[in-house]
């Protein structure tokens, strides 16, 4: 079978043939229909990603597709079910073996591009909007980055969740995106000034933040006192230096959050979550944005969308 594989963290990664695998002790087999991409899986190409796996490496974290193989010991699924999986890599593949618990079964009339798109992205926002900002209604969350793959996200949940949502992302076109995901003001970070445009709107409760660097600090200058950052990423390269002071004057709290480290520590968290994103797909109320679809030959060109600021929302390799 194929697999887009990193042989070496020198050399890009590649499309390569190898053996079909065999599901073990609490694993399914999947039949690959579509696989989710990442910044994740930029980093982990060099050898950057906070989890390093040992080479070589098949890519790809959301797998969606339909059981083939049942391991030792799995119980609650049958073969021809369709999931969705959480799987740190492994996706980019023709088939591949996951962890049971890690498999979800999809809603009817959930498509596996969007559910490939959905538990990173919809998850990440969710816990951090829910969990750990405590976003409330009324207030007014600020996302940068808006038009991502998570800060889109971040976007429709706040609107759900009842904020006054302030989108900030690069040109107009990443703006009509933000806005037909819910967003009540838009500002374009390649013109406007955050701190000033932010401000005039009444200032942030809420900040998330997937870009980092200045704009991290332009955001902090426009909270109000007892906001709440959270920290997502860093998807422009730069990792801004907090000022103390500036927290303790106004009172704003920073958060470091890693949607995945829950898997090790507080697993339910994410498995109500996903609960509750899930009821709420199935009621319409969730619109997964996929702005490419890809063929698994043409992998690297996914990747590239990636690197290139090119794709709103998520880019989806099928297979």
């Amino acid at each position: 079978m194929k697999a887009y594989q990193i042989i070496d963290f020198d050399s890009p990664a590649k499309l390569v043939d190898v053996p079909a695998p065999t599901p073990g002790v609490g694993e399914v087999l999947l039949d690959v229909a579509a696989c989710g991409l990442n910044f994740a899986d930029l980093l982990m190409q060099k050898g950057q990603y906070q989890e390093r796996p040992d080479l070589p490496i098949t890519l790809g974290m959301e797998p969606a597709g339909t059981i083939a193989e049942l391991g030792e010991g799995v119980n609650g699924f049958d073969i021809g079910t369709r999931v969705a999986c959480f799987a740190s890599t492994g996706g980019l593949a023709q088939q591949g073996v996951f962890p049971a618990d890690r498999c979800v079964p999809l809603p009817a009339n959930m498509s596996f591009a969007h559910a490939a798109a959905f538990q990173v992205a919809y998850g990440t926002s969710h816990v951090a909007l829910d969990h750990k900002a405590r976003l409330q209604p009324g207030e007014t969350l600020l996302v940068l980055g808006a038009a991502g793959g998570v800060g889109l996200t971040a976007v429709e949940i706040g609107k759900l969740m009842g904020a006054t949502v302030i989108a900030c992302a690069r040109g107009k076109d990443k703006l009509a995106v933000c806005k037909a995901a819910g967003a009540d003001h838009l500002v374009d970070s390649e013109v406007d000034d955050i701190r000033e445009v932010v401000k005039a709107l009444g200032g942030a409760d809420v900040v998330y933040d997937a870009v980092g660097g200045d704009q991290f600090n332009s955001a902090m200058r426009a909270c109000n006192p007892e906001a709440r950052m959270i920290v997502v990423g860093f998807a422009s390269g730069e990792v801004p230096q907090i000022p103390a002071n500036h927290l303790l004057v106004k009172n704003i709290s920073v958060m470091g959050y890693y949607w995945g480290g829950y898997l090790t520590f507080r697993p339910d968290i994410l498995t109500d979550s996903l609960r509750t994103l899930l009821h709420w797909y199935e009621d319409g109320r969730l619109h997964p944005h996929v702005s490419h679809r890809i063929p698994l030959a043409d992998a690297e060109q996914a990747y590239d969308l990636l690197r290139s600021r090119k794709s709103t929302g998520k880019v989806v390799v099928t297979m």
